[in-house]
């Protein structure tokens, strides 16, 4: 045992998933535990750290702390902190380009999320799930935060109004599919069994999905849906349409590329792993 981490009071929200990072180390996210009234949910007066809304960053042969981890030397706060205030989280990954961490968070009601994970970042649960903008009092939201010294807020780069049950993220680093899918993001749920897939925008701390210009020199429907995203929201079910690759995937839980170059998609709900392929390649 190499750390030992919470898995109460629950019933849910437990988070879990593991990933080595380019720099050698294991991450590991943990949700709310169902319980939100702490610091790490953003409650200025609740109850202390308590590795729950986290997403930590240790070292894989020990369970110690990463040396330049962003809360080393904050008091009260735990040195293995990478990330905090997320409520809960099924997809974690890398950018094979740029080694910046990404992750999928589940809204309760609304705004399911695809975040770029900053050394530490606050997602904003309790208080905001979503763009600030779409939340009610927005700018109070937000000065409400709890802000750890070396901490820091952003929006999402991308999410769901409606809720689909965001489960993992894969950056796919490989051709074989098609050099235009080639580090960039496919990103499964649960409720429905959709496959999402996204472009990653020129300096890969975002998403593309073209100009409003360009779009309306394109006439027609899809240009006006990708137009619609430019709010890095789906709104309704024009916009998730425009988004999905693929669809009847059952209960997706995990999206892997694997050692052959091709997309491998583990469903739940079916018992089965999908490969995706492309034909002419």
């Amino acid at each position: 045992m190499i750390l030992d981490l919470p898995a109460e009071p629950g019933p849910y929200h437990q988070g879990g998933k593991l990933k080595i990072g380019p720099d050698e180390n294991l991450y590991a996210v943990i949700g709310d535990l169902n319980t939100i009234m702490g610091q790490l949910q953003n409650y200025k007066n609740g109850t202390g750290p308590n590795n729950s809304s986290v997403i930590l960053r240790i070292n894989p042969d020990n369970g110690h702390p990463v040396d330049d981890n962003p809360f080393i030397k904050i008091d009260g706060l735990s040195s293995r902190y990478y990330a905090y205030g997320i409520r809960n989280s099924f997809g974690i990954d890398f950018d094979p380009v740029t080694g910046n961490l990404w992750d999928t968070e589940n809204g309760e009601h609304n705004y399911d999320e695809v975040n770029l994970v900053k050394p530490g970042f606050n997602s904003g649960w309790a208080k905001i799930m979503g763009p600030v903008s779409r939340n009610n009092n927005n700018t109070a939201q937000q000065q409400n935060l709890v802000m750890f010294t070396g901490s820091e807020y952003a929006d999402p780069v991308f999410s769901w109004k409606e809720q689909v049950g965001i489960t993992d993220i894969e950056f796919f680093n490989s051709t074989r599919l098609s050099t235009e899918y080639a580090n960039n993001i496919f990103v499964g749920d649960i409720n429905n069994g959709n496959l999402y897939y996204f472009e990653v925008n020129d300096n890969r701390t975002g998403l593309h999905f073209g100009t409003k210009a360009e779009n309306d020199d394109k006439h027609d429907n899809k240009s006006d849906t990708q137009a619609g995203l430019q709010d890095l929201v789906a709104d309704n079910s024009d916009e998730l349409a425009t988004i999905t690759f693929g669809t009847d995937f059952g209960r997706i839980t995990d999206i892997e590329t694997g050692p052959d170059g091709l997309l491998y998609i583990l469903s739940y709900e079916d018992g089965m792993i999908y490969r995706i392929i492309n034909e002419k390649h």
